[in-house]
């Protein structure tokens, strides 16, 4: 099987073709500068620039990068002649439509069209696709959510919270996201679908926060703020946190729930809990960030197809859900 890899160097991507490579598949990583790895071969592109894109014929396509560059490009990705096109997205184009921060909403209207073009170029050129929509995905060390938290407490010994931070979440690990990519790859029931890939656990952000608390180590000290004292806190730090917003603050009270029920009858999805664990990562992600590419944690076995399912190898424990909103969309 030939594999091409979008986004080979981030967070997911590393997880697919560092996966795809111990199992034994043929692996080309696109990259745009040359880069070298075992197991891997390298093309350089820039999904910018569509010209660049000239790739070999190829069985899977995978696209774990932004979905928007991905699909300014995908007539030439799709002269490959892949067979299945899997393209990673997000759960936030079902609540950042309307959001109070403008950048976001622009944003989001652009994933939303990404995800459109992707859908009818690969149904014009009679290729199967499927886009995984997953929520807050976190790599202990390399993501921007769960680890922002983590720096932030290690640097003021506390998490400052934005009222009671009762909204659910259901962080998903980069790993499990990336075995679920080549999972629905293998799967027929996965073709030309649209599906929610969560996390097993619905926590709510105090728990989440409270977790990676546990995850460093260190005794849970979550301060409820009442929302303006919180937003005056982060207009004092915003030099220090330009990436946070008001409005990130607001969502803490909301419920970002969606239901992976059909991911899990269709691919086998069956994600860890969420029990972060940090050490020295911190430090290690910038580490892992300028190699390129991460090795899988020795605890879990390449994805492997079970049957023709495509399930996952039975090497995690299944936690159900326990709030459902969104599910699985045909078209």
């Amino acid at each position: 099987m030939k594999n091409v890899v979008f986004g080979a160097t981030g967070m997911v991507g590393g997880f697919i073709a560092a996966h795809l490579a111990r199992n034994g598949e043929a692996v080309l990583g696109v990259s745009r500068s040359p880069r070298q790895s075992d197991g891997i071969s390298w093309t350089v592109a820039d999904l910018t620039k569509s010209e660049s894109v000239d790739l070999p014929k190829v069985d899977v396509v995978f696209c774990a990068t932004d979905a928007t560059a991905f699909a300014n490009a995908i007539d030439p990705i799709l002269k490959s002649g892949p067979k299945r096109v899997v393209a990673i997205t997000s759960t936030s184009i079902f609540y950042k439509l309307d959001s109070g921060d403008e950048a976001e909403r622009v944003w989001i209207a652009k994933l939303a069209d990404a995800e459109r073009t992707i859908i009818n170029r690969c149904q014009a050129a009679n290729v199967a696709w499927t886009i995984l929509r997953p929520t807050l995905i976190y790599l202990e060390g390399r993501d921007r959510n769960i680890t922002l938290i983590a720096k932030l407490i290690r640097r003021i010994g506390f998490m400052p919270l934005y009222g009671a931070a009762s909204g659910l979440r259901q962080p998903v690990h980069a790993e499990d996201l990336a075995i679920g990519a080549i999972s629905a790859a293998r799967s027929a029931r996965a073709a030309n679908r649209i599906y929610s890939t969560t996390g097993p656990e619905t926590i709510s952000y105090r728990e989440m926060a409270g977790r990676v608390f546990d995850g460093l180590s260190r005794k849970r000290r979550l301060i409820s703020l009442p929302p303006i004292i919180w937003k005056s806190a982060l207009a004092v730090a915003r030099p220090m946190y330009p990436d946070v917003t008001p409005v990130m603050g607001e969502r803490m009270l909301r419920d970002l729930v969606f239901d992976s029920s059909a991911a899990t009858a269709d691919f086998g999805w069956n994600p860890r809990g969420f029990a972060p664990s940090f050490d020295d990562k911190l430090s290690a992600g910038a580490r892992l960030a300028a190699t390129g590419l991460q090795q899988p944690g020795e605890r879990f076995l390449a994805a492997k197809r079970t049957d023709s399912s495509g399930d996952f190898a039975e090497h995690q424990k299944r936690l159900a859900p326990s709030h459902l909103s969104k599910t699985s969309t045909p078209v």
